[in-house]
């Protein structure tokens, strides 16, 4: 497909990948969908490979190694996870020891987002050091590998932040029940704190998800009940992001994940939020994408949680054949994946 030309997106036959020296040779069996995916097909968001006129999309994966070589540490039959991002070719400091989610100098690239062709091929290849092996057992759920990584580190800024105070955080308040939020809520709930979970929506699965985590879920930001020391907010909805900002805790910590895409113009209490910000230690981050120890946590968690459950996450599964379907959200969508074995 063409950034920006969704006449243009369509199923091509390629030939089959070589595996460089080194490198795993891996049959896809699902890509998860996502916004950025849309935004690539219909409004020209991320760039073609250098020297090609089109790219293959998709950055969530799943696949299952049909070739690894001795020393990579992977098996055949193993299923992996393929990194999103790498780093870029003159690396900066954070990218040089690993931490290409922290690129100071934004050269990086980005399978099926930014110069990289992505995973939503029936054949790909990966060098190890950007696979991620995760547990058989979970079967097509590991597809929720990569959405999990970027609540994962989310989870790691908080636990990074929240070292400079002796208190451990008890609750948080996730904003945004899609894909992010409901992953940022398992991970709280795995961590024994009393979650909230905000989202617009009064009706559908979501409500249910949210209860069946053991968490809380609301509709309306007036009627949380706490204080949260932890937001995780996952919309993106500029109101919203400013209106939490003065609603924390003490030492409070908002990690912002969503992307607005919009220029939209909001009128905000700066006075006010500045002032319980000075005065509660309130501390905002932002953070994107993921490491590779973001990954590994991000295995674990969804291993460590109810099948059942992320089941449910997965609201529609489109055939490859019929791939763009994938791209227009329905009302009571959560995930939905293209499987690229039929």
């Amino acid at each position: 497909m063409v950034p920006g030309k969704p006449e243009l997106a369509e199923i091509s036959e390629l030939p089959d990948p070589v595996a460089a020296q080194g490198e795993l040779l891996v049959a896809g069996l699902l890509v998860g969908v996502c916004a950025t995916d849309s935004e690539i097909v219909h409004d020209g968001f991320g760039r073609v490979p250098p020297g090609q006129d089109r790219m293959v999309l998709f950055h969530e994966s799943l696949g299952r190694v049909l070739e690894a070589p001795p020393e990579s540490g992977f098996a055949i039959g193993d299923h992996v996870v393929g990194v999103v991002r790498r780093p870029d070719p003159r690396p900066c400091e954070p990218c040089a020891d690993g931490q290409w989610d922290f690129c100071a100098n934004g050269e990086y690239t980005e399978r099926g987002i930014t110069e990289l062709d992505g995973y939503g091929a029936q054949r790909w290849t990966v060098p190890p050091e950007f696979a991620v092996r995760v547990d058989s057992g979970l079967g097509e759920l590991g597809v929720l590998t990569e959405p999990a990584s970027v609540v994962a580190k989310a989870w790691g800024q908080v636990d990074r932040i929240g070292a400079r105070v002796e208190a451990a955080p008890r609750t948080v308040l996730v904003t945004g029940a899609g894909p992010l939020g409901l992953l940022a809520a398992l991970i709280g709930t795995q961590r024994g704190l009393d979650v909230h979970v905000l989202d617009r929506v009064r009706a559908g699965r979501k409500p249910g998800l949210v209860r069946d985590l053991g968490a809380t879920y609301h509709h309306d930001l007036d009627a949380v009940p706490v204080r949260p020391d932890v937001v995780i907010e996952c919309t993106g909805a500029a109101d919203l992001v400013f209106d939490v900002l003065g609603r924390t805790a003490r030492n409070g910590i908002v990690v912002l994940t969503g992307i607005s895409g919009s220029e939209e113009e909001i009128s905000v209490p700066g006075a006010a939020i500045n002032d319980a910000m000075v005065l509660h230690n309130t501390v905002v981050v932002g953070s994107v994408n993921a490491g590779m120890a973001h990954y590994r946590e991000a295995a674990k968690a969804l291993s460590a949680a109810d099948p059942g459950w992320l089941e449910r996450l997965i609201t529609r599964r489109v055939p490859l054949s019929s791939w763009t379907d994938a791209l227009t959200r329905a009302e009571d969508d959560v995930k939905v994946v293209i499987d690229l074995r039929r």
